[in-house]
């Protein structure tokens, strides 16, 4: 036996003594050890005996660092052997026992080998040889473990024995260490005593300290007295400054308020007047229109004539000239030429009158201007003889007239009145055919303009030069003119410029906005330097529709001197393209620059902004507010404040408190800034300056007058804060909380541009509370504002604390205890005493051990935390637990003794429960047979936030649970769907429990019960399964049903009963299969009767069919892909017929009804038009069908049939009654059924079974070739079913053998006789299957289908007297062409008698027949239609135009269109429909109020003055029914619509959109109404939803329905408004 390993192993004595490797060796070392501090504990008495008789009166020996580490090796060695002495004595009593308890085994085994051979010697006197080699063996086997028991009883007494020795040489070392261990008693004694001495005067000076803290609070307390006493008496003045002030200032308003009330009254008065002005010119321009327009109607009929005549002339001219022989084409076409020609002319004289005027106009206005520019400059000196611009004029133009050329004699004159101009003269003119251009010589280079003149020779560069003035002559002239000069100029070059802006139109769409965009967008200097050049490089991009040119015009005058543009024009640039400008800037002054850079471009000139900022200091903050948090008095924290420059230039700047008062001038000495709080970072300062926005620039340096505005407000802002703050420092009283919060050694130098200053603010807590400074930042630079920032701290002097404020115990169960440890720490420099307490709501589940402790100076105190939740916690705990969450925050509290406040902290868990639900909680498994099983599912739930393990234990043999047989884990909240199977052993009634146990061994149980049945009826098989079968083909198995009772006696075999109930008695037993629907399964016999000990044979077959489903989503598909091949094909086809009879479609087809308005026509996409249903007979399903055998791949299917059983004979039943069949005794039979491809296919036809005649004349005969493939391995010989020989279908070609893999044709011809659907089946019978196919023949029959879904047609709201008009579609489907004709039902000959009827609204709902509406009062038909008649060529549509065209106000038009077809048949009828408004607004929704019929009565007209007290207030109903449920589900709110819609027009009107606002939304929402939206806007031609939901208050009365109303309000071009009446009522539902 080796000893346990529980004893001090020899690893734990290699941590104490390194050097020892077994016991021997471990109790020498450590007698060496004792030994050597014996020895020096005798050196130093001898030495300490030397020390007393020196010093005498020395009476304790001080302690060495070297005797304390002896002393703790030695307590170290004392506690080593105590433990070994402890385990050696464990071991040796157990070694004892174990000795003991071997002996008595040896005892015990020699009394067997006695008794054993006592037995041998008296079966050997038996002579038994069997049992004396038996009892031999077992004496053997005995003697064995009596040595083996020896041996061991060897070892345990020799290990004891040296255990024992062990133990013995323990104790030795224990006796010579005891000496020892009383010396170290003795001085833990004498430590104690000197502990409780130095506690007690420690405890004497906290005394002491209390006290003069004490006196210090209460003189502090006096101080804050008498300062609040002050600052209360300032803080009075101050409020009866500012209500002396406020009075003032109401009076100065109130004079202010009615002077601008005056003004807003003058300019209401004036608003008014020219609103009157507007309105009576919109009235005139309204009559205007009208004459107009019947002048244009006028002048269109009299150019309809003129051109009337001039064709009947041609006609006649034609006619005469072919009559005479000659060409009329020819003659024709000269004819026109000579007219086209004489046009030109008479237009091309009218051009030149028009010149001229225009001419003589400018001539005249620039000879004013000139003789004004002569009256103001002094008179000439020298007179001299030249020209006049009026005579030279006036000359060109009688040249011109009289047929001379101009042109040589202009250029002498203008060359001679070049050398007489004076210097300022302008005056050089260039006149051609189509303008008079002038070229002025002050004019520079970047003012020429990109027009071309009609004549080439004028602008070339000879001609230009020999144009120009000399030299001299322009340096002579003074630079930039006289002002007259000046604007003289201006104007020239925007006539000039006015010729060549041109509008540019692509498309039909004009360019407007601005043709070419700049990148940059802004041309910005930032930060220069004077002296310095600067260049930047811009691109200018064509944003045109095409071609355009661009031209540099120049800079404006202010920066003409710092400014250089190089600018190439790059001629013609395409719509997209780009070129490019440098711009170059050469500062001379230090100013903010801001200006444009101007081009021209040929549709219109544009600028480019341009700006040169100056070097600015931006300075600011990284943070406004300092928190330093809570800190402990006499604590000292810092905090960096940083201070950024990220402009180019720098300043000085000062630190100081918001109350003091300081000037920042050049004689103050800078301070020097240590390296450590500044530092420069361009590549940082690059990223801040491209992230400022260039908005912000822009503020800043928008304009000088906004800028010394806010310099003027800036500083007398800034010497209000600095008398207020002088005022408050002089009166203030010092005290210690200022010099809490103080500023670091860094308060002023100077910040460079680009980079920052790092300050340091300290924080060092006087007295406890809530501190607050507030210091700013003043600055050298007069355009830098002061920054200002505060700093906030809490000085507390709590001196114990807990490091975790919320000890979180996680998610914890109902009854398991939890628990966690909380340290405490102190901070306070004598020893505390500590209470905890928990509140006593949680007292029974949360408990801190120990209530009552010491914590010691400086250091931690843990203590115990136990949570034991109990199932009250809910109750007991409801303030700290969340019963949603289940979340538990529990407040626990340690009060420290002499301290007020106390130290709080938070335990927090997530309790849950440990339950597992099972549902349902009982099972019922109803009656069961022998020979089936009952599956059913039971969820089990994990309402625990924790996993949990769970199994079923102890199921009884007949009921099995499935997955992983029960057993599993199951993850929080989650649900697990288990299977639970019962399958019954015998008849009889079964009631038993299943029991669930978690991990934590919480039992749940669900109850079960059920009925074990013995059907009087077997199967002889419960399983069938069929072989493999093809599509469309039939394979039978067969069954029996077996009656094998024949005896009451249940001894013999086990009777058929249900349960405990009786037996069911001997006799015949009958049966019925239930098939399931639309399966293809059939049972014969279905019904039956087997006798007892006989049994009935049943034929099952298997016919697989493909699923009705799949055919018809395969066949969708095809007829999809037709669609829209033929949507394709349609439209290529349209756009043809649209290409050749363009002229012809748009004459017959569309109508103008407003010049500016056009029609609106309503096309219907193909996508959109009603598609054709597919039937089982159709093409495409018959493809499908094919497409999917062909591409059939197998398919299984299981099915399971119940079989019935009944006591007694079919055959004994009379025709009424029927067989009592217990549905408890029934049988299943599964069937397995696998289905293949056929072997017999039609190759032809795409693979279709069913073939189309198509549409085929009475009379006449089509033939159809089938092509029909044997794809087996095997020939087949074929079998035909017989035709219908009346019929129209017959087989011309017959065969009955089709081999492995050939092809045989089938012809079939179709006949029809009369115009009917004819269809008929053949089917080809082979040996492996039969393959049906499917004839469908039709005669021919007309069909039209319609655009327009649900033969409805609204044409919406329009303005009364206006029309709108919308377009429809009929289709020929037929083969032949259709003649129709259009009735309109308003203009049929009924109408008349249909008048002679009573109205609508005299008649009751059912007799409501007529469907003609409101009609025009002037007895034209609202509705009209073209065309009327016509032919529909087969396949082909025709467009329809409709025209709404009402001239009253009514909401009831509506008329019935019928599309006649042959003159006799009725093929469509469309009801049309249409509302008409006064006004462009209406509103839609609600209950029907009135009639549709008009009223007879005369409506009277009112004077304009009472129009508006004549306006009545229409009234809206809606009524909402709130469906209130008995259940506890949630009701849908009641909900309703209405509709505000803005009608499209033409007419000129103040108001584009349409406003619409409710009234009393607010009070509404406490009736329980919600509307949205309540208020908003409606755009021309569109509508807005108004929802409307009601929920009934709580103090609603469901007796009383609610009414409540409220006003609507549209505005438009009037205003209307409507009041909506809500009524309210809750409807109690099922």
């Amino acid at each position: 036996m080796e000893e346990p390993t529980v004893q001090f192993s020899d690893e734990d004595l290699m941590d104490n003594f390194p050097t020892m490797d077994d016991e021997r060796i471990q109790l020498e070392d450590l007698d060496f050890d004792v030994e050597r501090p014996s020895e020096e504990q005798e050196d130093d008495g001898d030495h300490s005996s030397v020390k007393k008789e020196s010093a005498g009166a020395e009476k304790m020996r001080k302690t060495t660092t070297k005797d304390r580490v002896q002393a703790f090796h030695l307590r170290k060695s004392l506690n080593l052997l105590d433990k070994m002495h402890e385990e050696k004595d464990v071991f040796i009593q157990k070694t004892k026992g174990e000795l003991r308890i071997c002996r008595q085994r040896m005892d015990l085994l020699d009394k067997q080998q006695e008794s054993l051979a006592a037995e041998i010697a008296t079966e050997k006197e038996a002579n038994n040889m069997a049992a004396v080699g038996r009892l031999q063996a077992a004496s053997r086997r005995l003697q064995t473990e009596l040595e083996n028991e020896k041996d061991l009883q060897s070892k345990i007494t020799a290990m004891l024995k040296d255990s024992e020795n062990a133990m013995w040489h323990i104790e030795i070392q224990t006796g010579r260490f005891e000496g020892v261990r009383k010396h170290h008693e003795e001085e833990a004694e004498a430590r104690q005593r000197n502990l409780k001495i130095h506690s007690a005067q420690q405890l004497q000076k906290e005394k002491e300290a209390l006290e003069k803290s004490e006196r210090n609070r209460l003189l502090r307390a006096r101080k804050s007295l008498h300062t609040q006493k002050e600052l209360g008496l300032r803080h009075q003045k101050l409020v009866e400054d500012a209500q002396r002030n406020h009075r003032i200032a109401v009076k100065f308003l109130k004079a202010s308020l009615g002077r601008v009330r005056e003004q807003e009254q003058k300019e209401e008065m004036e608003l008014r007047k020219h609103t009157q002005r507007r309105m009576d010119a919109v009235l005139a321009l309204k009559n205007n229109i009208t004459a107009s327009r019947e002048t244009l109607k006028k002048f269109q009929a009299w150019g309809q004539n003129r051109a009337q005549q001039a064709k009947q002339k041609a006609l006649t001219e034609k006619e005469v000239i072919l009559a005479q022989g000659g060409d009329a084409f020819k003659y024709l076409f000269h004819q026109r030429r000579h007219q086209e020609l004489e046009a030109e002319k008479r237009a091309f004289e009218e051009e030149q009158k028009l010149r001229k005027q225009e001419i003589v106009s400018r001539i005249l206005k620039e000879e004013a201007e000139e003789e004004q520019r002569k009256r103001r400059q002094h008179p000439p000196s020298k007179h001299i003889d030249r020209w006049t611009l009026r005579d030279k004029t006036w000359k060109y133009i009688s040249d011109f007239c009289e047929g001379k050329s101009a042109l040589t004699s202009t250029h002498q004159q203008d060359s001679e009145q070049l050398v007489l101009l004076p210097k300022s003269s302008h005056v050089l003119k260039a006149i051609s055919i189509d303008s008079v251009q002038m070229d002025l010589g002050s004019i520079s280079t970047e003012d020429e303009v990109l027009a071309e003149p009609d004549i080439p020779g004028l602008w070339n560069k000879e001609a230009y030069q020999s144009h120009q003035e000399p030299k001299e002559d322009m340096d002579r002239k003074p630079v930039g003119g006289s002002k007259m000069e000046k604007d003289i100029l201006a104007r020239t070059l925007e006539h000039l410029r006015s010729g060549v802006v041109q509008k540019q139109v692509v498309s039909g769409r004009e360019f407007k906005g601005r043709p070419f965009n700049s990148k940059p967008e802004v041309i910005h200097f930032k930060d220069f330097d004077i002296g310095k050049v600067y260049k930047k490089k811009i691109t200018l991009i064509n944003a045109t529709y095409t071609i355009n040119y661009c031209k540099l015009v120049g800079v404006e005058e202010n920066l003409k001197d710092f400014i250089h543009i190089d600018f190439d024009p790059p001629g013609p640039m395409s719509a997209g393209m780009s070129c490019e400008v440098l711009v170059t800037f050469k500062p001379m002054i230090n100013k903010d620059l801001e200006g444009n850079v101007s081009f021209l471009a040929q549709t219109g000139g544009f600028s480019v902004p341009l700006k040169c900022s100056t070097k600015k200091c931006s300075l600011s903050l990284d943070k406004e507010l300092i928190e330093f948090g809570s800190y402990v008095v006499g604590e000292t924290t810092s905090r960096i404040i940083t201070l950024t420059n990220v402009g180019g230039l720098g300043t000085k700047f000062k630190f100081l408190l918001a109350s003091e008062f300081f000037e920042m001038d050049e004689s103050q000495s800078a301070v020097k800034i240590s390296s450590l709080f500044t530092y420069e970072d361009k590549g940082l300062y690059e990223k801040i300056m491209s992230s400022l926005s260039e908005q912000q620039l822009e503020v800043n340096e928008s304009s000088q007058l906004d800028l010394q505005s806010q310099k003027e407000s800036e500083k007398q802002l800034d010497e209000t804060e600095v008398t207020t703050a002088a005022v408050s420092a002089m009166t203030a009283v010092p005290s210690e909380e200022q010099a809490e919060i103080t500023l670091g050694e860094v308060t002023e130098g100077e910040i460079g541009p680009f980079s920052s200053i790092k300050v340091p603010i300290n924080f060092t807590p006087v007295i406890p509370g809530e501190v607050q400074t507030k210091f700013k930042v003043m600055f050298k630079d007069p355009q830098s504002p002061t920054l200002y920032f505060r700093a906030t701290g809490t000085a507390i002097d709590v001196p114990v604390w807990v490091p975790k404020a919320t000890v979180d115990l996680k998610i914890c169960m109902y009854d398991r205890l939890y628990q966690d440890s909380i340290t405490v720490h102190t901070r306070s420099k004598a020893a505390l005493r500590l209470k905890f307490e928990v509140c006593k709501e949680l007292r029974g589940h949360i408990e801190l051990l120990p209530e009552t402790g010491y914590i010691q100076a400086q250091s931690t105190y843990s203590v115990q935390l136990k949570f034991l939740p109990r199932q009250s916690l809910p109750e007991d705990a409801r303030k700290y637990f969340d019963p949603a969450s289940r979340v538990l925050e529990a407040p626990m509290t340690i009060r420290v003794a002499d301290q007020i406040k106390p130290v709080r902290f938070t335990v927090q868990a997530i309790v849950t429960t440990s339950d597992l639900e099972i549902n349902p909680s009982e099972i019922n498994f109803g009656y069961c047979t022998i020979y089936e099983a009952i599956r059913t599912e039971i969820c089990l739930t994990n309402l625990s936030l924790l996993p949990q393990e769970f199994g079923f234990v102890g199921l009884p043999k007949y009921v099995d649970i499935q997955p992983n047989d029960g057993f599993g884990t199951i993850l929080p909240l989650e649900t697990l769907q288990l299977d639970l199977i019962f399958q019954p052993i015998k008849a009889k009634e079964y009631k038993f429990e299943l029991v669930c146990k978690s991990e934590i061994n919480r039992c749940f149980k669900v109850s079960c019960q059920a009925v074990g049945v013995h059907p009087p009826l077997e199967l002889s098989h419960y399983q069938i399964k069929f072989s493999a079968t093809s599509l469309y083909d039939t394979s039978v198995s067969t069954l029996y049903v077996i009656n094998s009772h024949l005896s009451m006696n249940k001894l013999i075999h086990s009777l058929p009963q249900i349960g405990s109930e009786e037996a069911t008695p001997v006799g015949p037993t009958s049966f019925e299969f239930l098939l399931p629907p639309n399966s293809p399964i059939t049972i014969s016999p279905a019904v039956g009767t087997v006798l007892p000990g006989k049994r009935c044979l049943v034929q099952v077959a298997f016919q697989p069919v493909l699923p009705q489903e799949i055919i018809f989503e395969e066949a969708s598909q095809i007829l999809n892909k037709k669609i829209e091949s033929k949507t394709v094909v349609s439209v290529f086809q349209k756009e043809t017929v649209q290409k050749k009879e363009f002229w012809r479609t748009s004459m017959s087809t569309v109508r103008v009804h407003n010049r500016e308005r056009p029609t609106r026509v309503s096309t219907p996409q193909a996508a959109e038009m009603q598609r054709p249903v597919i039937r089982a007979s159709s093409t495409e399903f018959q493809t499908a069908q094919a497409t999917l055998s062909k591409a059939f791949q197998g398919k299984f299917d299981r099915f399971v049939i119940p079989c019935v059983v009944a006591s007694g004979d079919i055959k004994d039943r009379k025709t009424t009654e029927s067989l009592n069949f217990s549905p408890h005794n029934t049988l299943y039979l599964e069937l397995w059924c696998p289905a293949v491809a056929p072997f017999i296919v039609v190759t032809s036809h795409k693979g279709k079974t069913v073939f189309n005649f198509g549409d085929i004349a009475v009379g006449h005969r089509s033939v159809q070739k089938i092509t029909l493939q044997n794809v087996s391995n095997e020939d087949l010989t074929l079998e035909f079913s017989v035709l219908n020989p009346n019929g129209p279908f017959v087989r011309l070609t017959p065969f009955n053998k089709l081999c492995s893999g050939e092809t045989q044709t089938l012809v079939v011809s179709f006949s029809p006789h009369e115009n009917i659907l004819a269809q008929e089946t053949l089917d080809i019978i082979t040996k492996r299957g039969t393959l049906s196919l499917t004839f469908i023949g039709m005669g021919v029959a007309s069909m039209i289908t319609c655009s327009i879904d649900g033969n409805i047609l609204n044409m919406g709201y329009v303005l009364a007297r206006e029309s709108v008009s919308t377009n429809f579609k009929l289709q020929n489907e037929s083969s032949l062409p259709i003649k129709f004709f259009m009735s309109l039902e308003s203009l049929s000959k009924k109408k008349a008698e249909t008048c002679q009827q009573l109205p609508k609204f005299l008649t009751s709902q059912e007799q409501r027949t007529e469907i003609v509406g409101t009609q025009n009062y002037n007895g034209q038909s609202v509705f009209s239609i073209v065309p009327v008649e016509g032919l529909m060529f087969s396949g082909k549509a025709q467009e329809f135009t409709v025209t709404f065209s009402p001239d009253h106000e009514s909401l009831y038009f509506s008329d019935l269109l019928q599309v006649v077809l042959f003159e006799k048949k009725v093929s469509h009828e469309i009801l049309l429909k249409g509302a008409a408004r006064e006004h462009m607004m209406f509103v839609e929704g609600g209950d029907p109020l009135d009639v549709p019929v008009e009223s007879l009565a005369v409506i009277t007209a009112f004077d304009p003055e009472h129009k508006e007290e004549a306006e009545e207030i229409k009234p809206i109903l809606v009524t909402l029914n709130y469906v209130q449920f008995d259940t506890d589900t949630t009701t849908s709110p009641a909900t309703r619509e209405l509709q505000v819609g803005c009608i499209r027009t033409t007419q000129p009107s103040p108001r584009k959109t349409v406003e619409f606002s409710l009234d009393g939304v607010s009070w509404l929402q406490h009736k329980g109404f919600s509307i949205e939206p309540s208020r908003g806007s409606v755009e021309r031609g569109q509508t807005k939803t108004i929802n409307i939901s009601w929920v009934p208050p709580a103090d609603f009365d469901p007796d009383h329905p609610l009414m409540v109303s409220t006003l609507l309000q549209l505005r438009g071009d009037v205003k209307e408004t409507y009041k909506v009446i809500f009524v309210a009522h809750v409807v109690t539902g099922l």
